[in-house]
């Protein structure tokens, strides 16, 4: 047995070595090939780096040619490695770099904005422009799989009761966007007004707290102590809504289309509210919900006044599936956000960017040629940008401020509800509530109609069934 056992182990210290002389010289009959692991290893030796990744994110991948593949530099044999297996190395500190997806939707500055001048190109005054923009809006509906929109259920609005605060009011309300599909959100109005007051959609965007953190709070109860209605509610399986769907759907492609489904729902339930005054209205939101306020603004002609935030760039596309999931990108021979949102024009825009995220070049490229789509109808002042170069990628109170700021002046706000004698802003008498008072369904979810549907398996029969019958 003990000689058995043996040859055995030297059976296998012989096929080992055999193995490691083979993968230590590698010739083109095997095309050069080497595991991916041990090609990462090779470039942390010669370049003098550390590579951070997860082993399963190399299991089982291999590197054909994979000598022919270094470069001077790390950066391009980085790019000779990894680009064919949909991966890439990020910087994360000096010497450091991080293995992660193929990020489609980010592209380098330079090609971004090449992109946007070759779009630009094909048209020089409103004429053409005017021909542009209806070619890429229907496609963008049929690009969403919205064209026709499905039907709306007759189910009238989940509404809470009423909280009071000091200067506004808020209602946590859920709309059934489909059968058993709801958007839920809050609403926020003045405490005391008369007449018809401005509606303002507020999107939640990707940061963690959903629609409950103190950000989001602030803002729309600043909004409606001015004098406005301000709705703010859920993405698709994020917040409230993962009481339905799991929140790895939101990852999903159709989140998309659910998403915009919803702000379209939303508006018109709010718009057929009396004191709705359906000549002021606006959305704004942050980070994914910047890309969303973006979209919204080409598809509904509804919304006069937009204000994406951290979001637009000629450079990148929206990090997520529900900001790029579907192809709205391919309308039109290709387009891009910034192309996007150029169809809001000549509707007063606000973007507003930061110095610390792919926003941070948009006074030098992209505003420019949004000033100069606006300049064809003589508005190139309807568009504009606030930058915060030593900033990042957040909704803090700059942010707010610039938002505050072009509300006012566009929606005929009270500026005096949120800002001293000084001029200075002052948020302090906003009353910041506890996540659980914000829920429409109850702590535990318990008050969800007993028809809502769960599972993402179920919303696209629903789906389905929802587009069969308007063919």
């Amino acid at each position: 047995m003990k000689k058995n056992r043996s040859i055995f182990i030297l059976s296998i210290c012989l096929l080992l070595g055999l193995y490691s002389a083979s993968a230590q010289y590698q010739t083109s009959d095997s095309a050069y090939k080497r595991p991916l692991k041990e090609v990462l290893m090779r470039i942390e030796k010669q370049f003098g780096v550390t590579i951070k990744y997860k082993d399963e994110q190399v299991a089982g991948l291999w590197v054909p040619y994979a000598d022919w593949r270094f470069r001077p530099t790390v950066e391009e044999t980085f790019d000779k490695v990894l680009s064919p297996l949909e991966l890439k190395a990020k910087k994360d500190k000096e010497k450091v770099y991080k293995l992660s997806d193929y990020e489609y939707y980010r592209w380098p500055v330079e090609e971004g904005w090449a992109e946007l001048d070759r779009i630009a190109a094909q048209y020089h005054n409103v004429t053409e422009w005017e021909q542009r923009k209806a070619l890429l809006k229907p496609c963008l509906f049929e690009a969403l799989q919205l064209s026709p929109l499905p039907e709306a259920p007759a189910s009238k609005p989940i509404v809470t009761k009423e909280r009071k605060y000091d200067g506004y009011t808020v209602q946590n309300i859920a709309i059934e966007i489909l059968p058993g599909v709801f958007v839920n959100g809050s609403l926020y109005k003045p405490a005391s007004y008369r007449g018809k007051i401005a509606v303002i959609l507020n999107p939640d965007g990707h940061w963690g707290g959903q629609r409950f953190r103190p950000d989001c709070q602030l803002r729309c109860a600043a909004l409606a102590r001015m004098g406005a209605m301000a709705f703010s509610y859920d993405l698709f399986a994020w917040g409230e809504s993962t009481l339905q769907f799991n929140s790895k759907d939101h990852r999903r492609s159709l989140s998309m289309s659910i998403q915009a489904l919803g702000s379209i729902r939303i508006l018109d339930y709010l718009l057929s509210l009396k004191d709705a005054d359906t000549s002021r209205v606006a959305i704004t939101g942050g980070s994914g919900a910047g890309s969303h306020t973006v979209l919204m603004t080409a598809l509904d002609d509804r919304i006069k006044v937009s204000a994406p935030v951290v979001a637009i760039s000629s450079y990148f596309y929206g990090g997520c599936p529900c900001e790029s999931g579907m192809p709205i990108h391919a309308c039109g021979n290709r387009t891009d956000n910034v192309e996007i949102a150029a169809m809001a024009a000549p509707r007063p825009q606000l973007l507003v960017s930061d110095g610390k995220d792919w926003t941070d070049r948009t006074p030098e490229h992209d505003l420019p040629y949004l000033q100069k789509v606006y300049g064809y109808y003589g508005k190139s002042g309807n568009v504009e940008n606030v930058h915060l170069p030593e900033e990042g990628h957040d909704f803090g109170i700059n942010k707010r401020k610039a938002v505050y700021d072009f509300m006012i002046r566009n929606l005929s706000l009270n500026k005096k509800a949120m800002y001293d004698a000084a001029g200075n802003l002052d948020e302090s008498r906003i009353t910041i509530e506890k996540e659980p008072s914000m829920y429409v369904f109850g702590d535990k979810g318990e008050k969800l109609p007993v028809y809502a549907i769960h599972g993402f398996e179920k919303l696209e029969k629903v789906w389905q069934a929802a587009r069969t019958s308007k063919k």
